[in-house]
């Protein structure tokens, strides 16, 4: 080992470590990749990669295992100094947490359910009680104990059966996010021997309270494409087939209707979706097409006693509420609108209760709650009471309920849990979460402003910062964005940020377009033949923030991840001298080469975000001129922190090795470049509760040090 270990070191021209991650010797200079000649094919022509072979999809290659050791081991020298700061915010930020915290009781079917935590342990332990909180508690999982002897632990998609006796619970235990469905006696507290493997996070119950409808994956592009149904206590090799989706551009996902009538298979792409329904108490489980599939048709849907009540955006850019009979649920003329299309609001997320309707509306750039009287015909917002703020249904499983149960939460509001009354209006606050310390919401300012960008657009951004701060052109800023999928970047309350806004950092979130803020149009304004607008938007908004004097122009940083973590590569290659640092998390910065190969997770998924570069060249041009890794360039950079997942499902740990080990060769400046593999976790970093806050702390030491601020 140690031969090999040596003769790595001369491949990589750098002091490496051991595949274990202990370090072989104190880095002296940080690690510099090998380039081997590598051809990408296209059909619009071929790129050379020399650091191609850092992919390796097994994660076995000892040379590129040695090469993420030696990545490491640089980024621990340079962070050394920092251990006592990091150690520090960590502190703090773990500090502001109420260790034995609990959720607010949900009931249904009879039972309370609740998730609490126990001082010191990092899992969830999620339990019920039968009738009243009084009495004796039913511990379904405790996940401390299900995470002993693993380095990562993940436990998802808890489902009791209607008669509350059976629980499926799926876990994963590499951050693979290929996870084991198991089964566990309520009665008893046994564990049944049969599991389902390599399954989505999902599944449901049928009524007779034996069958579970679950999703199996493709091993190799990980898409959930292979619905079945699996008896209790038969061999699982033996389970029905019920459903195949051959189209390799939708997901799958299965769910069990509010009213417990119906199991739901829906399909989604990016532009379209479709969902199938079957009786959940007809053991054949015959599932219908509720409306086709087309291209630019989106929808989803609730059952209501005898009809659906659809969200859609047909003939509705930004989606509207329709009803109509079970039965004519494919007959557009049936439909019938309750919440008519708007251009000036968008309708998201939605929930039915027997007489009423609640949907996540969004408008002038914030989500709101309307709610509608099925009998009544009454229409109106719950109020808020700050300028940027976040209101989202919460967890209402029973359709007779006579409250909405929903969650408020701001900049400078720790998330609130309400119950309203339908029938009087009054809202009773059940709870709000506790930030321990000497946090006081009056020592803090929340903002909502517009940025002009370059091509006139007005774009939101939501500001936080401590009372005092002088807005002078001399604060240092930390702005964060997403800005893909459509997926809003919510104004909420982060009890971590605290500790750079009390540092006197200005926090900004850019709403940025490719989200939806501002309605449909905002998303397909930031996604395939105009995703520029993504990066753009994001450097104007920091222009703006300097012309205000919001921010000191020598003292901004950025932070993305995933999709945002493309952002902040195409920022740090189209504005490096804007931006003091850069944080990429499990950064999406390889898009050319990624989204040419099919046999990538999620890549056939993402056309209609991205585009498809083997099919267009037009598409394959435009990608090619964003790309991150294709656009490092012989110039000054940030200073930037990169964080990976070996086992990234999402986001493959090569992309940001890759895009390191290119920077590492091209950039003329010396401020730090940092690449930290997390070697036992996947997209979503470290798991537990606490122990995720380690790498906030990192960050947070990282951008500390280089705004020069010392404590």
């Amino acid at each position: 080992m140690r031969t090999q270990t040596a003769l790595l070191a001369v491949l990589l021209g750098a002091a490496m470590t051991l595949a274990t991650g202990a370090p072989a010797t104190t880095p002296a200079s940080p690690p510099v990749a090998a380039q081997k000649p590598h051809v990408v094919p296209s059909p619009f022509g071929a790129r050379q990669d020399p650091w191609y072979w850092l992919r390796d999809d097994q994660r076995k290659d000892p040379q590129m295992l040695a090469y993420l050791d030696a990545e490491n081991a640089w980024h621990a020298k340079v962070m050394a100094p920092l251990a006592p700061l990091q150690q520090k915010l960590y502190d703090e930020i773990v500090g502001r947490l109420k260790q034995d915290d609990a959720s607010v009781p949900v009931r249904h079917r009879g039972y309370w359910y609740y998730t609490r935590y126990e001082t010191g342990r990092q899992y969830p332990i999620h339990a019920r009680r039968k009738g009243t909180m009084a009495a004796p508690e039913e511990i379904l999982i405790d996940g401390n104990d299900r995470a002993t002897g693993h380095g990562f632990y993940q436990l998802a998609a808890l489902e009791v059966s209607d008669d509350g006796r059976w629980l499926a619970f799926a876990e994963d235990t590499v951050g693979r996010r290929q996870y084991t469905i198991r089964f566990k006696d309520l009665n008893t507290g046994e564990l049944l021997p049969e599991t389902l493997e390599n399954v989505e996070a999902m599944a449901a119950w049928a009524g007779d309270d034996a069958t579970l409808v679950y999703i199996r994956k493709d091993p190799v592009t990980l898409l959930g494409d292979k619905v079945y149904k699996h008896v209790r206590g038969t061999p699982v090799e033996r389970d029905p087939l019920v459903y195949t989706q051959d189209d390799d551009s939708f997901y799958l996902s299965v769910a069990k209707s509010k009213t417990d009538r119906f199991i739901f298979i829906n399909a989604q792409s990016t532009v379209s979706s479709e969902v199938r329904y079957a009786d959940a108490h007809d053991s054949r489980l015959d599932f219908k097409v509720a409306i086709a599939r087309e291209r630019d048709h989106e929808y989803d849907l609730h059952d209501l006693g005898d009809r659906f009540v659809l969200r859609t955006n047909w003939q509705a850019k930004n989606f509207r509420i329709v009803e109509v009979p079970i039965e004519k649920v494919s007959d557009r003329t049936a439909w019938r609108d309750v919440i008519a299309h708007r251009t000036d609001a968008f309708v998201g997320e939605f929930d039915v209760f027997d007489d009423w309707l609640v949907v996540e509306e969004r408008s002038g750039g914030l989500q709101k709650l309307r709610l509608h009287g099925w009998r009544n015909g009454r229409d109106f917002l719950v109020d808020a009471p700050d300028p940027t703020y976040v209101m989202s249904i919460g967890s209402n499983p029973e359709i007779t309920s006579p409250t909405l149960r929903y969650t408020y939460s701001s900049p400078t509001t720790p998330t609130t849990t309400y119950d309203y009354s339908f029938a009087d209006g009054q809202r009773e606050l059940l709870k709000r979460d506790p930030v321990l310390g000497d946090f006081d919401p009056v020592h803090y300012v929340a903002e909502f402003r517009y940025a002009t960008a370059r091509d006139g657009t007005k774009v939101p951004v939501s500001l936080l910062y401590r009372k005092g701060t002088k807005l002078d052109g001399t604060a240092p800023l930390y702005q964060y964005a997403y800005g893909s999928y459509g997926l809003t970047s919510e104004p909420s309350f982060r009890s971590g940020i605290l500790s750079l806004v009390d540092r006197g950092f200005v926090y900004a979130i850019a709403h940025i377009r490719g989200g939806e803020e501002m309605g449909r149009a905002w998303y397909e304004d930031g996604k395939l033949q105009r995703k520029r607008n993504t990066f753009t938007d994001f450097i104007d908004v920091t222009h703006f923030l300097v012309a205000e004097k919001v921010a000191d122009p020598k003292r901004v940083f950025g932070m993305g991840g995933s999709a945002g973590g493309l952002l902040m590569g195409a920022v740090a290659n189209l504005a490096p001298g804007d931006y003091r640092a850069l944080v990429a998390h499990v950064p999406f910065v390889d898009v050319v080469t990624t989204m040419l190969d099919e046999s990538i997770p999620l890549t056939t998924n993402e056309y209609d975000e991205w585009g498809n570069p083997a099919a267009n060249k037009a598409v394959y041009e435009y990608m090619l001129s964003y790309s991150p890794y294709d656009n490092v360039a012989r110039q000054e950079y940030p200073a930037l922190l990169v964080t990976s997942g070996l086992w990234d499902s999402q986001v493959q740990y090569w992309e940001p090795a890759k895009w390191v080990a290119k920077l590492r060769a091209l950039k003329t400046d010396d401020r730090p470049l940092l690449l930290r593999t997390n070697m036992e976790a996947g997209h979503g970093g470290k798991s537990g509760r606490f122990e995720r806050y380690r790498e906030v702390a990192e960050e947070y030491a990282f951008i500390l040090w280089q705004a020069g601020i010392d404590r």
